[in-house]
């Protein structure tokens, strides 16, 4: 009996089959083995096809039936997980009218903003928990004004998760988690966002039809069966956006958990168990993938750009050349805690809505030619990545949120002993390591979704955990004294 995960990227697509009862992935792919390519016709703009990510799910499908031997009678549940806040418009023959507006397009900014000003930010905030941003609602705004023959046109529109589950069944439905990640749901009355969907004249007509994420969401059609190589009739019972996805794979569901990744960018994605949100709006606040009416769960995510990207410019040009990630960090932890004085600001890569949507750049500070080398700089950008995580970790603490164990894939920077010392020690929270990916969480979600397993500890009970990282008692001073030398030269 086996599960099959989608993981649908603005890079790529992956895809996983699950053995439901070992918990093992029997097999992964993905496509295209390049960068996908993303349309920017403008300035600050940022397209893809949804057909494209179809051809990709093909072959990757069919490359990971050929190398699992499974039969597709055998995959008793699909889950999808995909990239979030992106924007897809289909007609009423389920034509896509446009291509998606994605994640990282801002020609939506002004849109969000000026509603948000207009609306008043406490009933924004209170309502939808966040900005309307430059989120899925302002997109859909934004092709109403700009494009209005094909705004007119269209029938229904979906997330690019909604899109697949689509192409797949041949039904069109979202999930309340997808619906706030879009600022479409109103939390205080626990539906669609009248309030933002009359101020942008968007008639609710379009919605899709709500499904709980953990539920049947269509039956493979014969049409995606002859295509894919799948057995007709197979459910579709999950579907997360990648975030709520990442912290799914992680098990992480209850208030106080937290899951975190460090690449090009670093992602907190914390669960509180009350509806709150931050007054500044320096965090986004969605509907988990398990919150209900009942049981409120909500994924509050703080992205910081400029992580692991600054430490990849640290090995392009500070360290040795030639050197690996690995030796790199052998090099920087000749280096005491702290840096012997040298912070590093890691926001080089854009404005930071953490820092309430400044552009503060990256900087290094307290350099004295006499005593630092590469090794003080090299540790230094490690540290100020983690004390920016541990500045947003502040901001969910005073939301309410009791930080005490982070969940982290065995990957990026969380490859780096200095980086996850840094970490456990600053925030004083235990770091646990695991093995998996997003297209493995999705399938294991159609596992809970088909009831499979019967809750998410089933699900996740063969995760294997790499390692513990326990804060060093004796090392919390030196860490509490770094970050609020690197705090200080923040403002």
């Amino acid at each position: 009996m086996y599960l099959l995960g989608y993981d649908i990227g603005s890079s790529s697509v992956k895809a996983s089959i699950v053995d439901a009862e070992s918990g093992k992935c029997a097999a992964s792919a993905f496509y295209p083995k390049s960068e996908a390519p993303i349309l920017a016709v403008k300035k600050g703009w940022a397209e893809q096809e949804p057909s494209s990510w179809w051809e990709y799910l093909k072959q990757a499908t069919a490359d990971i039936l050929a190398a699992s031997g499974a039969d597709p009678k055998d995959i008793k549940a699909i889950g999808i997980s995909y990239q979030m806040h992106g924007l897809v418009c289909v007609d009423k023959d389920m034509n896509v009218l446009r291509p998606s507006i994605i994640w990282c397009d801002s020609r939506a900014v002004p849109y969000g903003q000026n509603a948000f000003d207009t609306l008043g930010h406490e009933n924004c905030l209170s309502h939808l928990l966040n900005s309307p941003g430059n989120f899925t609602a302002s997109k859909l705004a934004w092709v109403k004004e700009n494009e209005p023959e094909l705004y007119a046109k269209i029938y229904k529109i979906m997330l690019p998760g909604d899109y697949i589950a689509m192409k797949l069944s041949g039904e069109i439905c979202t999930t309340v988690s997808g619906l706030s990640e879009g600022m479409f749901w109103d939390f205080k009355e626990n539906a669609v966002s009248k309030m933002l969907l009359d101020y942008y004249g968007i008639d609710s007509s379009l919605i899709p039809e709500i499904r709980p994420t953990f539920s049947e969401q269509g039956r493979v059609s014969a049409a995606a069966a002859a295509e894919l190589g799948l057995a007709e009739g197979t459910p579709i019972t999950y579907r997360g956006g990648d975030q709520p996805n990442n912290a799914l794979s992680l098990n992480v569901f209850n208030p106080g958990e937290i899951a975190s990744t460090a690449g090009t960018s670093g992602v907190v994605y914390g669960v509180l168990g009350d509806v709150n949100y931050d007054p500044k709006s320096r965090v986004n606040t969605f509907a988990h993938v398990n919150h209900t009416a009942e049981q409120t769960r909500l994924g509050v995510l703080l992205c910081i750009n400029g992580t692991g990207i600054l430490n990849s410019w640290m090995k392009r040009n500070v360290a040795p050349e030639g050197i690996s990630y690995a030796d790199m960090n052998d090099v920087a932890a000749q280096a005491p805690i702290g840096s012997a004085g040298v912070s590093i600001l890691p926001f080089g890569n854009g404005a930071e809505r953490m820092l309430e949507n400044r552009e503060v750049g990256a900087s290094i500070h307290g350099v004295n030619f006499n005593v630092h080398n590469k090794s003080h700089l090299l540790r230094a950008a490690q540290e100020g990545i983690v004390f920016s995580f541990k500045y947003g970790i502040e901001v969910m603490e005073q939301m309410g949120m009791n930080v005490s164990k982070i969940h982290a894939g065995h990957a990026n920077m969380f490859l780096s002993p200095i980086f996850r010392d840094t970490l456990a020690g600053v925030t004083g929270a235990v770091i646990d390591l695991y093995d998996t990916d997003g297209s493995v969480g999705a399938a294991k979600g159609a596992g809970i979704g088909a009831g499979i397993y019967k809750d998410n500890n089933e699900a996740f009970a063969t995760l294997e955990k790499l390692a513990v990282i326990e804060p060093s008692a004796a090392d919390a001073q030196a860490y509490a004294d770094a970050y609020e030398t690197w705090k200080s030269r923040l403002s």
